[in-house]
């Protein structure tokens, strides 16, 4: 049984001293949701919001003490903290709840980044979004895949790499790669059946570290995929991450599309422009006689991409093939690079990259008043 325990943890974070007050970090109550698998330790620090800009010497300082431990191969630890605010009288003109925007993470390296989301779980977002990575690699471009959902990542078996986990220096992640693409995921840091029972604050800690202290290198491209809805984390990353776009996935029944229009609408209030929709299980073709099936019903992306005023990407087919190699780990795009579907991404992804290609987009001045008003 392995020495490296939870409680271990906890008493060696004992010596981090808080900074206030003489008292240490498990004393204030800030070590959070401490996690340890194959030697890599994951915990939180909820510090008070007013503070949180001041101590990442006190982060850095915990994620040194737990790196001295014997077995102990990776620490991450996410600096976060929750606001807590007085209830007031809603004010006119700025949208209620919405949080002024912090300044921007800094990606120099990465020219495009592109949001895959859905409006609802269930329409293959993440499959598709591995895919089209795939996909843009064999066009030829340097492409990374972000794992933004942090509550069900699937990034890392859908790619091949449940399992394994990334190199660090101690300062820089170094992230792992497949098929083609870099690829970066919380699921690398826990093991696959642990829940993270995190609340929003903490969320977005561990993501905004996980695009900062990571190693990405020269990129063309990094896909992005989102969790489904239109929640905390998509306003969040929104507001922090210079995206140069959002690609909408969704399957072609009305309940799908619904919520896919919402997905969009809410892009389009934080001024991300979207690049296009996919339409996922569109059809059914028959292995043994052929025949065509429009078992969702079809055509609904197109339509609704040309009653909203979006650019439609394509549309690929309800097939076993896609869910049995992406369930292996080997999506289609790699595993029948010949075949139709793999040429079904294909040229969404010629598609998608002529529309970054065509000019940049600066980074949005997000702000509150009006940014998720009615336009």
């Amino acid at each position: 049984m392995s020495s490296l325990t939870e409680t271990l943890v906890i008493d060696t974070l004992k010596s981090v001293d808080s900074g206030t007050a003489g008292l240490d970090i498990v004393a204030r109550g800030w070590v959070k949701n401490v996690h340890i698998k194959d030697g890599r330790v994951i915990f939180a620090l909820e510090v008070p919001a007013s503070m949180g800009p001041k101590l990442e010497p006190v982060r850095l300082a915990a994620e040194n003490a737990i790196k001295q431990l014997s077995g102990v191969t990776a620490v991450t630890a996410v600096l976060t903290a929750e606001a807590r605010r007085a209830p007031t009288a809603p004010q006119p003109g700025p949208a209620s709840g919405v949080p002024a925007p912090r300044e921007r993470l800094a990606l120099p390296t990465v020219k495009h980044i592109v949001a895959v989301a859905s409006g609802k779980g269930g329409v293959g977002k993440s499959t598709t979004a591995v895919n089209l990575a795939v996909a843009l690699a064999r066009l030829g471009k340097k492409v990374a895949l972000f794992d933004a959902d942090i509550y069900g990542p699937s990034v890392p078996r859908l790619t091949g790499l449940a399992g394994q986990k990334p190199m660090s220096d101690g300062k820089r992640v170094t992230p792992l790669e497949a098929h083609g693409i870099k690829v970066m995921s919380i699921g690398f840091m826990m093991a696959e059946d642990t829940p993270v029972v995190w609340r929003g604050p903490m969320v977005m800690g561990a993501l905004e570290q996980m695009l900062r202290d990571v190693d990405w290198g020269d990129l063309d491209v990094m896909v992005v995929d989102m969790p489904p809805g239109t929640g905390d984390t998509q306003l969040t990353m929104s507001q922090r991450v210079p995206l140069a776009g959002a690609v909408i996935v969704s399957t072609p029944q009305d309940i799908a599309l619904i919520d896919a229009r919402k997905g969009l609408g809410m892009f389009r209030k934080v001024e991300v422009p979207i690049l296009g929709l996919i339409e996922n299980m569109s059809y059914y073709i028959c292995p043994n006689c052929n025949h065509r099936d429009e078992i969702f019903s079809h055509g609904g992306a197109h339509r609704t991409a040309d009653q909203l005023g979006v650019d439609f990407l394509g549309e690929i087919p309800l097939d076993i093939k896609i869910r049995m190699t992406s369930d292996a780990g080997t999506p289609v795009a790699v595993s029948e690079p010949d075949g139709p579907h793999a040429g079904a991404y294909i040229e969404i992804a010629k598609r998608l990259w002529d529309k970054l290609s065509s000019g940049r987009r600066k980074a949005p001045e997000i702000s509150v008043r009006g940014s998720l008003e009615e336009k």
